[in-house]
C-alpha cells in the first residue's frame, strides 16, 4: 500500500513537473499574451490559415494587471504565429461593453477613478498597432458616462456592441468563445 501510495505521488509530480513548464511571450506581441512553449498538436497547423476572429469583452479587468480577457487576445496572436501562421493571415477585433468599457480610458481618465494609471493601456496601444481592432460600446459608454475623448487613442465608438459583432460577422469574423 505504502509503495503503491509513493509511486502514485511521485507519477503526479512528475506529470505536474511536466505542464509546469514556462509559458512566454512574442513572438508577435513581445511583453505580453503568454502561451505554452512545448505544443504538440496532433494535427500542426500548415501555416496557410486564414483567421478572423472577434473578442467579446464584458468583464472588467482588475486595477492591478490588464484585463485577461484582452491578453486573450494577445495570446491568440502570439500562439498562432508561433505555430507558423503568418501574422497578416490573422486579423483580431475586440468589442468592449459592459464595465469592461472602463478599460477602455485614457490614464488621465482611468487614474481619477482608480488612483492608478490604466494597467491596459500600454496593451491596447501594441493591440491596435498591430492592426486589432478595438470597439466600446456606445450604448455602455453612454451610461457609464464615458465621453469619446476619455478613450485611449485608436477606440473605435460603434452605436452598439451587437451592431459591431452583427457587421463583423458580415465581413467574415467569427466569434471568439471565452
Amino acid at each position: 500500500m505504502l509503495k503503491s501510495l509513493i509511486t502514485s505521488t511521485l507519477l503526479y509530480v512528475a506529470a505536474i513537473s511536466a505542464y509546469a513548464e514556462p509559458f512566454s511571450t512574442g513572438p508577435f506581441i513581445k511583453d505580453f499574451g503568454p502561451t505554452f512553449d512545448r505544443v504538440i498538436q496532433t494535427h500542426p497547423l500548415s501555416g496557410e490559415e486564414r483567421f478572423k476572429v472577434a473578442f467579446d469583452v464584458a468583464v472588467q479587468g482588475t486595477s492591478e494587471s490588464p484585463n485577461r480577457q484582452l491578453v486573450s487576445a494577445a495570446r491568440f496572436l502570439n500562439m498562432h504565429v508561433k505555430a507558423g501562421v503568418p501574422a497578416e493571415n490573422i486579423q483580431l477585433a475586440i468589442v468592449v461593453h459592459g464595465k469592461a468599457s472602463l478599460d477602455l480610458l485614457r490614464n488621465e481618465v482611468y487614474d481619477e477613478k482608480f488612483l492608478v494609471d490604466n494597467p491596459n493601456a500600454t496593451l491596447l496601444k501594441v493591440l491596435m498597432d498591430k492592426g486589432v481592432q478595438v470597439a466600446i460600446c456606445a450604448q455602455s459608454a453612454g451610461f457609464m458616462g464615458i465621453a469619446n475623448e476619455d478613450l485611449i487613442p485608436g477606440v473605435d465608438v460603434a452605436l452598439s456592441a451587437m451592431t459591431k459583432h452583427a457587421l463583423l460577422q458580415q465581413q467574415g469574423y467569427t466569434l471568439n468563445p471565452f
